[in-house]
């Protein structure tokens, strides 16, 4: 990322200390960083757990602004426009300061920002070699989750690359639901911490592993102690939602990445192999109401008991294995396929559910800012309410309009 040639020429330390104030020619100062990203596709039907829906359609539209705010702060707001079933829905994605410069390896981010959690989390969905986010992350994580909050890194000083960090969110949009809109909820709901590291093998080969971990205090579903059909009214599991369609209390992220190209460059051809494994646990609790209506008729609040489901070790999980392969500097060619398995609460008992997915995919790239896309998606749903297993073909345009950063690894 930097490089470790730490020798400065006269020529540059000259110009650095030419002019009385050297941060205010830096043009980023001043002029801003503006972009948007454009996202239109069709399909000829709909996808499970929140992925995109059947006909014409744009995904997420998205309008960025970033700039440094001096010489040691960086800020950007990304906001983005979405249309679903007939209506336009905006959201703000991202508004976040981070520190620049600070000694000792260490970073600071606070405001509204993707957590850096598992290894496609942190990445903008546009960036994506396929139509839709794997359903690991559409169960688990909304498509990608952000939050307000704020998160510390750390680089450590060695030879492999070695980062870790920690972030604390209000965690909303990792909230079990409430039926009956009587849970008290953290304002503080999650709290993470990961660590990642890789490295290069020769001239042509890079890799990177990592280990996350998510704790949801509002992740847990209380299940009532009945035999009465379960209505989920917050989670649309085969609709479109930005929430995590299944929560727990504790969710474990593993992933890896391996990158290939001829002597380093990606220009002209590259491999991409990644994969990702998610657990979520402690998914749910019984809970019984204890009031009894005669003795506590004039009280206004009830009092229930959670109890923890003896017995039982069910949890959540999912985990995609997906290959790029760029074969020349305008076609790329990639294969994805992925498995979430998890419980779906009916009254006072848990309905198991499995979902499959296969994905093929032919994209075509004029440059580095515009993407047309070709895809097959087979899908197969177990115990899916509304489920259907289908073929399903998607063609979609990416477009990228002004600034535009360079992906992560």
């Amino acid at each position: 990322m930097f490089s470790s040639n730490k020798r400065l020429s006269a020529v540059a330390i000259a110009c650095a200390f030419s002019s009385g104030s050297v941060f205010a020619e830096d043009s980023s100062l001043t002029n801003p960083n503006i972009s948007a990203v454009l996202d239109g596709f069709y399909q000829s039907g709909d996808r499970g757990l929140g992925g995109r829906s059947e006909g014409f359609g744009l995904g997420e539209t998205e309008f960025a602004i970033s700039a440094n705010i001096d010489d040691m702060f960086y800020g950007k707001v990304t906001a983005i426009l979405e249309v679903h079933d007939g209506e336009t829905e905006l959201e703000l994605e991202e508004a976040f300061i981070q520190t620049m410069g600070m000694p000792g390896g260490f970073g600071i981010r606070a405001g509204r920002f993707l957590s850096d959690v598992g290894y496609l989390n942190n990445q903008h969905i546009h960036t994506d070699a396929f139509a839709d986010r794997p359903g690991v992350y559409r169960a688990f994580m909304g498509g990608h989750y952000f939050d307000d909050g704020v998160r510390l890194t750390y680089v450590a000083p060695t030879d492999l690359y070695w980062t870790m960090g920690v972030e604390a969110f209000s965690g909303k949009k990792m909230r079990a639901e409430d039926e009956h809109d009587e849970r008290d909820f953290s304002s503080v709901g999650v709290y993470s911490a990961f660590t990642k590291f890789g490295g290069d093998i020769g001239i042509s080969s890079s890799w990177q592993v990592g280990l996350s971990y998510l704790r949801n205090e509002n992740g847990k579903t209380y299940l009532e102690d009945e035999h009465e059909p379960h209505v989920d009214d917050d989670h649309d599991h085969e609709g479109h939602s930005h929430s995590a369609a299944y929560t727990g209390e504790n969710t474990y992220i593993a992933d890896f990445v391996y990158k290939w190209a001829p002597n380093g460059n990606y220009k002209y051809q590259h491999l991409t192999v990644s994969g990702e494994y998610f657990r979520v646990t402690d998914i749910f609790s019984f809970e019984e109401d204890h009031e009894d209506e005669h003795e506590h008729e004039h009280e206004h609040e009830h009092e229930h008991e959670i109890l923890s489901a003896e017995g039982h070790d069910d949890y959540h999980q999912g985990w995609y294995l997906s290959g790029v392969y760029q074969f020349s500097p305008n076609w790329s060619a990639g294969l994805r396929y992925g498995e979430v398995d998890s419980f779906e609460a009916h009254g006072d008992h848990l309905d198991p559910q499995k979902l499959k997915e296969t994905e093929l995919s032919l994209a075509w790239h004029q440059s580095h800012f515009s993407t047309v896309r070709l895809q097959y998606t087979n899908q197969k749903g177990t115990n899916f309410d509304g489920f259907e297993d289908d073929n399903i073909i998607t063609l979609q345009y990416v477009m990228s309009l002004g600034a535009h950063g360079a992906h992560q690894f």
